[in-house]
Order: structure tokens, then C-alpha cells, then sequence
């Protein structure tokens, strides 16, 4: 029996039997284990949609996923059967303008696993068993926990934002929210060299969680005394928090000539930013989506650093998607939540 989170629409989020998939001709059949609950997935269940895209049928949500390989369809190959494996989301089409380029990441054609961005929806990861493209595959390095490995999707973005903003070693970064993509960016920037990293947010626990990945100084960011606010001008900041406060407080903390990388997904629609300190001071603001290339090295990120084990706050089976849900959704106590598919 396969089951799988398949949401129909705001708030109606159903853990469904599903049909056994048959890998079609390039296509492997894995059978997956561990689930990571992104901020996507939150938004699609609470909100029916993520930024711009909105549910238009249901959708099988997930793309943060690894498993093991079951077998492959007609002139496949990768990974031999029984072998643990991460798989990558995205399946740019590898002929536009930006895919040329080496910038498959914004492939104005791609399919990403539990997207909306596209009708018919690209069915997601969240199920006992998928069928995907067999080069999505990444066999686990020798070490790696399947458990841990469910943390390489994310980490490849945040990997990717800290490659945008340039070279970080011996700089002072301010990451603006701890939430599960804010730590890690946390733990990419320490990974890069970086001096000191200040994090902020509102939430005492979301501070603990960005301590733990290596944060230097974490800071409250409603409370304009904290004495952890940086004394001087950071050098780069990454806003991870996908709210206009947080951009600000980039734009404002960075040093002139200094480098402002977007991360987060501002709502949708138009957010005001201040923009006079972008060309007085010229600040370089940088946007970052999704990765490429960067997955493989979040795998052996992963590998070599056990202590990422601590930003999983919880694993869960896939019946109590449900209650994984609203636990993902109380950042006051969790960073990354598991579904457990076994």
C-alpha cells in the first residue's frame, strides 16, 4: 500500500492510499523513508498556495525526501537497488537561455517536485513510494544517515544563497530569521568561513536552534536594545524570514558598499523596502533561489557534520501528518519536522 499528504486546498490536508507508481522509461522507483516538512508545504496547507502559486487540484506535497532505490524503468541506471539515496527536486529542461547559462536553478521550464508553479501540478515526494527521473538521484555518502540526509534539500538552499552572496570567509554575516532555512544558512556561512555570524529573530527557541548551528551572537529582533546587535556594520546579511521587517533590518545592519542577499519569499504582491539606502550606501541586494549544483555539496556537508542532527525537532509517521503539521508550524518549539514513510 502507498499513502502519501496530498492537500486538496486550504487547511484540508488528507493522508491518502494511493496507486503503486510503475517508473516509466528514464524514471527510478524509490521507496522513501524520511519527508523534511518545508515552509512551502505550511503555506499550501494554511494558505492554499506559496507566493504566487496557488492550488488549482490536489497535489501530493513534498520535496525535501530520501529513500532507498526499489528499480528503474526502461534505459535507466543509477544507484543499484537497495541503495540509500537523496532525491534532488528539481528537473530543469536544460534548454532555455538561463539552463545554458549554468543557471538551471531559475529554469523558466523546470519541474520541481510538490510545486504549483505549473498546471498540471508536479506531484510531490510525499509518499511511500515515487517514481522520478533517475539523474534526480544522489546516492548517500558513506556515514550519512538517512535521517540527516533529509536536511540536504534545504541546505542546498542555503548553501546557495551564501555562494550569492560572495566570498564570506573572515566577514561578519547577519542572517534575519532562524527558521529551519535561517540555521542553516547559519551552519553554511560557519561552513564558508565566516567570523562571526549574528542571527535574529523573535523567538527564543528559533535562537536556541540558530546557536546550536553556529550562530555567534542571536539577537531578538523586536528588542532594539538587545546588547547582541552588532556594535559595527556587518559585512554581508541574508534574509531568511520572507518579511519586509526582516529586509530592512538587512539594508540598515550592512556596511556601505556591503552585499544583501534575499532569501526568504516575501508575501506576494509588493513589499516596500528602503530603497534610498540601497543607492546612498550602494548596497548590492542579491536575490537566491532554490540551488543546483549545490545539493551534492549539502550531502557531504552533511556527512562530515554530525551536530546538524540537532535541528530536527521531531520525526513522526506519515498517519500523524496532521499533527507533523501543526508541529512544524510552532516555531516556538521545532526548526525541521520528519515524516517517517517506513
Amino acid at each position: 500500500m502507498v499513502l502519501g499528504c496530498v492537500i486538496h486546498g486550504q487547511g484540508d490536508l488528507r493522508v491518502e492510499e494511493l496507486p503503486e507508481p510503475e517508473p516509466a522509461p528514464g524514471q527510478a522507483l524509490v521507496a522513501i523513508r524520511y519527508g523534511g516538512i518545508c515552509g512551502s508545504d505550511l503555506h499550501y496547507h494554511r494558505h492554499g498556495g506559496v507566493g504566487d502559486f496557488r492550488l488549482k487540484e490536489p497535489m501530493v506535497l513534498g520535496h525535501e525526501v530520501v529513500g532507498t532505490v526499489v528499480a528503474y524503468g526502461e534505459g535507466a541506471s543509477g544507484p543499484a537497488p537497495g541503495t540509500p539515496v537523496a532525491v534532488h527536486p528539481a528537473t530543469p529542461c536544460g534548454a532555455c537561455p538561463e539552463c545554458a547559462d549554468g543557471r538551471a536553478n531559475v529554469c523558466r521550464d523546470t519541474r520541481y517536485l510538490g510545486s504549483a508553479a505549473r498546471f498540471p501540478h508536479v506531484q510531490g515526494g510525499f509518499a511511500s513510494r515515487i517514481a522520478v527521473p533517475a539523474v534526480q538521484l544522489r546516492a548517500l555518502p558513506e556515514g550519512l544517515e538517512p535521517r540527516r540526509a533529509a536536511l540536504a534539500e534545504p541546505l542546498s538552499v542555503a548553501l546557495h544563497a551564501v555562494c550569492r552572496a560572495g566570498d564570506l570567509a573572515g566577514r561578519h554575516v547577519l542572517v534575519t530569521g532562524a527558521g529551519p532555512i535561517g540555521c542553516l544558512t547559519v551552519a553554511a556561512a560557519r561552513a564558508a568561513g565566516a567570523a562571526s555570524i549574528t542571527a535574529t529573530d523573535l523567538l527564543p527557541r528559533a535562537l536556541e536552534f540558530a546557536a546550536a548551528a553556529g550562530a555567534t551572537a542571536c539577537v531578538r529582533a523586536d528588542d532594539p536594545d538587545d546588547p547582541n546587535w552588532p556594535s559595527d556594520e556587518v559585512d554581508v546579511a541574508i534574509e531568511a524570514s520572507g518579511v519586509a521587517a526582516g529586509l530592512d533590518t538587512c539594508l540598515r545592519r550592512v556596511r556601505r558598499g556591503g552585499v544583501v542577499v534575499q532569501l526568504g519569499m516575501l508575501p506576494p504582491g509588493q513589499s516596500p523596502f528602503a530603497g534610498n539606502l540601497l543607492v546612498a550606501r550602494e548596497i548590492d541586494l542579491r536575490g537566491a533561489f532554490r540551488f543546483h549544483a549545490e545539493f551534492d555539496d549539502a550531502l557531504r556537508l552533511l556527512a562530515a557534520e554530525p551536530s546538524f542532527d540537532a535541528l530536527i525537532s521531531a520525526v513522526r509517521p506519515v498517519r500523524e501528518a496532521a499533527e507533523a503539521f501543526g508541529q512544524a508550524a510552532d516555531r516556538s518549539q521545532s526548526c525541521k519536522v520528519l515524516l517517517d514513510f517506513a
